[in-house]
């Protein structure tokens, strides 16, 4: 493999950001590169990203809890909280965190005791994708058991095949992991929430992160559905802003298998480096990709595709590449939690969301006095602001039977919600690949929205 050109970047012209992007990392050296008409995707002279940071995947501050007192309030009705998460289908990969961020909330919120006196009962079930009406089958199974909650889906695109089921049986949706804008403004009956922020924040900070390695044109190949679509969107808007070119934006739908044309068109661009927005479509695509002469440190990834390779392709073949994650990096005291519960674990995407998902619909649920749906939802963003900061489920219950407000603020960040459910602060992890074609936490930059 050629190694790159030791040349400083440009520092990219980062613009003033309306959602208010705080970047962690310290900019990259001054220095020139290739203008658009001298690079070519083969040579990818301008590329050097920042350092990873030292304090990458640092351990979280566990909060001192002592007993925790009765509760108050009982309930003769349980909390029920069913999981709509893929076990199947092109997000599968993202199944076995989520989950296990959902049975750790569970087992310590039931270990302090329950909700409202009673244990918390939670129930799985698989999400499937777009290509299967998996999501809407396990969505009537799911109502049809009683549940008040339904943490879930990961895919926004279904999510939006179920939305409209779930709230209008006055359940609470959570999603973990669903960034699609498109939920914002979604006639939800204020029952649909999540702790995964909108690709507004990603997009911006994925496109001005490419722009400070000094990219100067850019490819994207790009899943056609409110997913990719939406990201893709957010992510040349912050690259053009700050300068930069989309060169090429290639499409492809749900369910294809061949993706040689997209990868010749962006190729035949000649960007300086190209950003996947795919799901699990990655694995064909890579290959045709770094086939052709590509370097690993010109890719990009995302959330629906950052994730363990090391089966997949041989060594080497994503060195360098990097990827984008909204929430923190999963602390080291958190992943042995997580290990606990599953073993095999490989990935911690979303596993904080998931854990925090619980967290927050069960606080809720204290403050409400209540196990229905609705009751939980008035509280949900009230648990999430303003009050003494706690981050678990024993020391904000405790605050909360003593009669205090609370701030959750939990295993993915910071966690204060809009009135339309949505994150209005949030890290976005930026992840680097090594050798062995698994992903390490790099640095991660912090934004409001």
């Amino acid at each position: 493999m050629i190694s790159l050109p030791q040349t400083a970047p440009r520092v990219a012209k980062l613009t003033v950001l309306s959602i208010g992007v705080a970047l962690l990392a310290t900019a990259c050296g001054g220095g020139s590169t290739p203008s658009a008409t001298e690079s070519s995707a083969g040579a990818s002279g301008g590329i050097s990203c920042p350092a990873p940071s030292a304090t990458a995947g640092a351990t979280s501050t566990a909060t001192e809890t002592g007993n925790v007192p009765a509760a108050t309030t009982t309930t003769p009705t349980p909390l029920k909280i069913g999981s709509l998460l893929p076990t199947t289908g092109s997000l599968a990969f993202l199944g076995p965190p989520e989950i296990a961020g959902v049975n750790l909330g569970i087992k310590e919120v039931n270990d302090a005791g329950g909700v409202l006196g009673k244990p918390v009962q939670v129930v799985h079930r698989d999400s499937g994708d777009t290509k299967t009406d998996i999501a809407t089958q396990s969505t009537t199974a799911l109502l049809g058991q009683g549940v008040s909650a339904i943490i879930g889906a990961a895919s926004s695109g279904v999510s939006k095949t179920v939305i409209n089921q779930i709230t209008g049986a006055g359940v609470i949706q959570f999603s973990p992991a669903n960034t699609s804008p498109d939920f914002t403004t979604w006639d939800d009956k204020g029952l649909y929430w999540r702790t995964a922020p909108s690709d507004v924040l990603q997009g911006k900070v994925l496109g001005n992160y490419m722009a400070t390695c000094g990219a100067q044109t850019v490819g994207m190949i790009v899943l056609n559905d409110a997913y990719g679509t939406g990201l893709a969107k957010n992510v040349k808007a912050a690259f053009e802003a700050a300068g930069g070119q989309v060169v090429a934006e290639e499409l492809f739908n749900e369910g294809d298998s061949q993706f040689s044309s997209q990868v010749d068109k962006v190729i035949a661009a000649k960007p300086d480096a190209i950003a996947l927005i795919t799901f699990d479509q990655a694995k064909s695509i890579v290959p045709l990709i770094t086939g052709k002469g590509i370097k690993p440190t010109q890719l990009f990834m995302v959330d629906g595709n950052t994730s363990d390779y090391s089966k997949d392709f041989k060594a080497g073949t994503l060195k360098g590449a990097q990827g984008t994650i909204p929430g923190t990096f999963a602390k080291d005291d958190f992943k042995k939690k997580l290990l606990a519960i599953d073993p095999a674990l490989k990935d911690y995407s979303y596993a904080g969301e998931s854990y925090d998902a619980v967290n927050l619909i069960s606080l809720a649920a204290e403050a409400a006095k209540s196990t229905k749906g609705a009751d939980i939802a008035k509280q949900l963003k009230a648990v999430s602001e303003g009050g003494e900061k706690c981050t678990d489920f024993p020391s904000c219950v405790t605050l909360l039977r003593n009669g205090k407000d609370i701030d959750y603020d939990g295993e993915s960040g910071p966690v204060t919600f809009s009135d339309a459910g949505d994150p209005t602060e949030a890290f976005i992890g930026i992840y680097q690949y090594g050798d062995d074609n698994k992903y390490t936490p790099s640095r991660e930059e912090f934004g409001k929205l």
